[in-house]
């Protein structure tokens, strides 16, 4: 799981150079729990395979734009105040 959280973290980081490191691990581990719960809650069989290359589709189409993201949680996505886990 570590290895794959930082291969898509660098895939970010590749897409997106305004994020840091921290913000873009935070993304990932967000994005990838998203994806993982939806995907329990329907039932359906998914797998870190299945998992990654929904996470990957996701940065290709959004990630250069993630930097742009406004929430009520900023302090997450704000500097680099460390990992969400």
């Amino acid at each position: 799981m570590e290895a794959q959280v930082e291969r898509l973290t660098n895939a970010l980081l590749e897409k997106n150079h305004m994020l840091s490191y921290a913000q873009a691990r935070t993304w990932i581990e967000c994005l990838l729990d998203d994806f993982e719960a939806a995907f329990a809650k329907s039932g359906r069989p998914g797998g870190n395979e299945l998992t990654e290359r929904v996470v990957l589709d996701w940065i290709d189409h959004y990630g250069s734009h993630l930097h742009l993201f406004e929430t009520e949680v900023e302090n997450l996505f704000s500097g680099d105040h460390g990992l969400l886990h």
